[in-house]
């Protein structure tokens, strides 16, 4: 039988290569994509992946034409996929008076919410056709309450999160399963320049193992580790004005060229 495809953004590094490396060791194939498509291609010989099983797509989701185009090829080249997942996104902290990071949370939502859209397109009438598929969108427990400083990684993700809810709802009836993985704090180059505390830091392998637990159960929705469900459904029903006094004072996110 013809192993499983599974079709991820964001390959290059993080979370999105400890993902690549999880399905793999499961038997699966890849499609993996990213900007730098190069680092993915070193990172495959290094673990001496066989050709076979893996293809490379060089697309920046920023992009639409860019990442749809990616994902037709995937198509031509590989089949479709049996699990879709819109890993890709950037963390870039912004302070709405300074008139650069307007265009810094433009790029964000670009990035993190059409390209999630614009990843799930190829493949959606296709999998809506055969009756079967996943599609996997990458949210965060950021998406939950706003954070000072993290304004526009804060509103990307819970976009992610109405987004993929909106598209489950679209996609019920159809057998394809639309799933949100909500990653709490993983040791990854978008999270090391934090200023801040992170409980229950997971290192990207766990991270991927259980969201692929997840996502093979069909899960609707995953806080991962599950003690950061806990975490964010407490901050989530704090009133205001004690939300407020528990974050003043935290270190801010890094700025863009900080």
């Amino acid at each position: 039988m013809a192993r499983p495809l599974v079709f991820i953004t964001g390959a290059s590094s993080g979370i999105g290569q400890a993902l690549a490396a999880c399905y793999y060791r499961a038997g699966w194939s890849l499609a993996l994509t990213a900007r730098r498509a190069g680092e993915i291609q070193a990172w495959a010989a290094a673990e001496r992946l066989e050709p076979g099983r893996y293809a490379v797509y060089a697309a920046d989701v920023a992009d639409t034409a860019s990442i749809v185009a990616a994902g037709q090829q995937c198509l031509a080249r590989q089949g479709l996929p049996q699990v879709v997942i819109a890993n890709a996104g950037i963390s870039i902290g912004v302070d709405t008076a300074v008139r650069e990071d307007l265009d810094v949370i433009a790029r964000t939502y670009a990035t993190n919410n059409v390209g999630l859209a614009a990843t799930f397109h190829p493949f959606v009438a296709a999998m809506v056709a055969r009756g079967s598929g996943t599609l996997v969108g990458i949210a965060s427990v950021a998406g939950m309450r706003g954070l000072p400083g993290h304004g526009a990684y804060c509103a990307s993700k819970a976009a992610v999160i109405s987004y993929c809810e909106s598209l489950r709802g679209e996609l019920r009836a159809s057998g394809v399963k639309v799933v949100t993985i909500c990653p709490g704090y993983v040791d990854t180059p978008l999270t090391r320049q934090n200023r801040y505390a992170m409980p229950f830091l997971l290192l990207p392998a766990q991270f991927a193992e259980r969201a692929a637990r997840a996502i093979g159960r069909g899960s609707s929705y995953r806080v991962i580790p599950w003690q950061m469900a806990i975490v964010a459904a407490l901050l989530r029903w704090l009133p205001n004005s004690l939300f407020d006094r528990l974050l003043a004072g935290r270190p801010r996110k890094h700025r863009q060229g900080e």
